[in-house]
């Protein structure tokens, strides 16, 4: 029986390895696992040695005073990896965390092979660990078709699998008239999946419904949440004494009600291109704390925080970030995406256009399970 130790360090990471595992399963049963995941691994019924939450933080700074117990927990994860000896460390984003436990345990067992998923954005910033990340990762599992050139170019070994997001996905019919009242203008909304994050976003959208709601009287709010914090979101939106706001937390629900939003206001990540394959229109916001803002803006090389914006050179989908990501911004700008059909024509179309060369054909999980695979042979 081979053995596979999944590590991820936030839920973005835990759904998407949870993809590629599923698939896994289906072709070779003879794998044991443990990870360091969340929700959705343990509903492959594998079990997590910690819970994910305790290693989600956001920001240089909380980094920086949460030191001592970040080094604690990575001393324990790869103590955990040890000992269980897997014949593959599947390590998956969240490299400032990932990618420091796999350097260790490539220098205490380089028999473990290891096989990363999400590349560093070296295009945004740190272009040079590439030399370092190649010392200990023996391949590397690309989202992106141009993160092939920073790679190959170090002669590291990687492959570019596609991004699961962007299959297209056969739905069950679920009946959200259930969930949701009918008759009514669905917006979708994703303040994050860390709590930091939650605790920062939050304010300023309720802020921004409640500007809405002195306009437009058919719209209900639904927040997109991790099981973990949606009663976090809960006892926001309660203090607000707003009653058009729902939160779904059901990650195939979820995906109903995107595909019935008229409009998505989410953070930046990797959901946008969730929100792009839906043909929903959208805008990006993110805000962070001063300190960490500005070692950001010292560091980055890119003028967009979003992906789809990165790959077309242009700002296709709006983007308030810092102190543009305020309620009155936000609102000005969904309004007027709201009475101007042609605009939400021009940015589905402009966005579907970088989308088509970022897909692949075929399964992205798919492929990545096998080259996982490989691996155990």
């Amino acid at each position: 029986m081979k053995r596979i130790f999944i590590l991820t360090g936030e839920a973005s990471g835990d759904k998407l390895a949870s993809k590629v595992i599923n698939d896994l399963k289906k072709i070779n049963s003879n794998v044991e696992y443990l990870c360091v995941g969340g929700e959705n691994l343990k509903s492959l019924g594998i079990k997590s040695i910690y819970d994910l939450k305790e290693i989600t933080y956001l920001g240089f700074t909380n980094v920086f005073f949460n030191l001592f117990k970040i080094n604690k927990k990575i001393n324990q994860t790869v103590k955990s990896i040890l000992e269980y000896k897997p014949d593959v460390l599947f390590t998956v984003d969240s490299p400032d965390f990932t990618l420091r436990v796999a350097e260790k345990i490539k220098k205490i067992n380089p028999k473990i092979k290891t096989v990363h998923y999400v590349a560093p954005q070296v295009w945004v910033w740190r272009e040079k660990r590439v030399q370092k990340i190649k010392k200990f990762i023996d391949h590397i599992l690309l989202l992106f078709s141009f993160e092939k050139k920073y790679f190959e170019k170090e002669n590291v070994s990687c492959e570019f699998v596609g991004h699961p997001l962007l299959q297209n996905k056969e739905r069950s019919k679920i009946d959200i008239n259930q969930i949701i009242g009918k008759n009514k203008a669905l917006i979708s909304i994703f303040a994050g999946s860390r709590k930091s994050e939650i605790n920062i976003l939050m304010p300023t959208l309720l802020s921004f419904i409640k500007l809405m709601n002195k306009k437009y009287t058919d719209m209900t709010y639904v927040f997109h949440s991790t099981k973990e914090y949606s009663h976090l979101m809960q006892t926001f939106i309660n203090k607000s004494g707003i009653n058009n706001c729902e939160i779904v937390s059901d990650e195939k629900i979820k995906s109903h009600i995107l595909q019935k939003s008229v409009f998505a206001v989410a953070k930046s990540g990797t959901v946008s291109l969730e929100i792009c394959n839906a043909r929903i229109p959208s805008i990006i916001i993110y805000k962070m704390g001063f300190i960490n803002y500005l070692i950001v803006k010292s560091l980055v090389k890119t003028k967009y925080a979003n992906i789809i914006n990165f790959a077309a050179n242009e700002e296709i989908i709006p983007e308030l970030l810092q102190s543009n990501c305020n309620p009155e911004n936000i609102f000005n700008f969904v309004s007027n995406f709201l009475e101007n059909p042609n605009k939400i024509n021009l940015q589905i179309e402009n966005v579907q256009t970088i989308l088509n060369k970022l897909k692949i054909n075929g399964s992205s999980s798919e492929l990545a399970c096998l080259s996982l695979n490989r691996f155990l042979q």
